[in-house]
């Protein structure tokens, strides 16, 4: 009997079994065991969105056995392990980045170091403030002020009232889409607001810590009914940077590489130099300055973990 070869879609990854979609059904796999070598800094040599070959053997058990060049990924430092990274998703058209400022807050800084991954990795993203019927109206006005300022679409989206799901839907036609965020953002909710058929768990907020409750176990990707897919992954608590060259870290702040032809160093760090255009346009209010402090703390995050 000749072994049988189908290539396809990562659709769920679980980390022991991955389900693959091909030639309109879905099989089970598991990955060949020199895959895991060739991602040796990786936690996960094989992600949700990956276009993979698969093999069969005589008893009809698939296994992965090679994976196609990816067009782009988001990646993170893996949690506890300095030297480990972690792809969440591949082959991205976009990210939706899922944002609260209240129940639960979203800290600043994880916003900053998915947007630099998207900008690094080339995944156009657009941020969500979701919950935007329990959020303050002015928070959530400085809060466009300053992406929008930077050069991102945010969108405030309510599944409560309605709010942004429109646009939300626009956004996901036809494309594979990452939807992230914390724990207890909303986030398979959304999903479900936007195609009720689709049967993905939901949760509450932890009463007594006021944190979400993780409700999706395993990065899943769903087909959409109108078209494209949605990629829903796990809530992450937080989202270390790895392989940024610190030269080049700045190139990833799009209002940061606007502002800096006008510095006096072609070289420029703008961290001490003298002429730096970006920490004159931080004194005087043209860059915001949560945002230039996330830079000089992942610049410092840099440092701890360059060995």
């Amino acid at each position: 009997m000749t072994d049988e070869r189908r290539t396809g879609v990562v659709m769920r990854a679980t980390g022991s079994w991955y389900e693959v979609a091909c030639d309109g059904c879905r099989i089970r796999c598991r990955i060949r065991g020199r895959l895991r070598l060739r991602g040796v800094r990786s936690t996960n040599p094989v992600v949700v969105g990956d276009s993979v070959e698969c093999l069969s053997d005589e008893n009809g058990d698939w296994t992965i056995v090679d994976i196609r060049p990816r067009r782009n990924y988001v990646i993170r430092r893996a949690s506890n392990l300095s030297k480990e990274s972690h792809i969440i998703a591949a082959n991205l058209d976009r990210a939706l980045l899922m944002v609260t400022l209240q129940a639960p807050p979203t800290p600043p800084e994880f916003v900053d170091r998915f947007l630099v991954t998207c900008e690094a990795y080339k995944v156009p993203v657009v941020i969500l403030l979701s919950k935007a019927d329990l959020q303050d109206p002015a928070a959530m006005a400085a809060f466009r002020a300053v992406y929008e300022g930077a050069g991102y679409e945010v969108a405030e989206v309510s599944t409560r009232d309605g709010r942004g799901l429109e646009r939300v839907g626009e956004l996901l036609a036809g494309r594979t889409t990452l939807l992230s965020g914390n724990s207890g953002v909303g986030k398979s909710t959304l999903v479900r607001a936007i195609d009720p058929s689709l049967d993905i768990r939901t949760g509450e907020l932890s009463e007594s810590h006021g944190k979400g409750r993780h409700t999706t176990t395993f990065s899943t990707m769903y087909p959409l009914s109108g078209g494209g897919a949605v990629i829903d992954t796990p809530g992450i608590k937080g989202f270390g940077l790895l392989d940024i060259d610190r030269d080049e870290l700045w190139h990833y702040f799009p209002e940061m590489l606007r502002t800096a032809p006008g510095c006096r160093f072609y070289n420029c760090t703008h961290t001490h130099e003298p002429g730096c255009a970006v920490r004159e346009a931080v004194a005087e209010g043209a860059i915001d300055a949560g945002r230039y402090e996330s830079y000089l703390k992942i610049l410092d995050e840099d440092d701890k973990y360059r060995k």
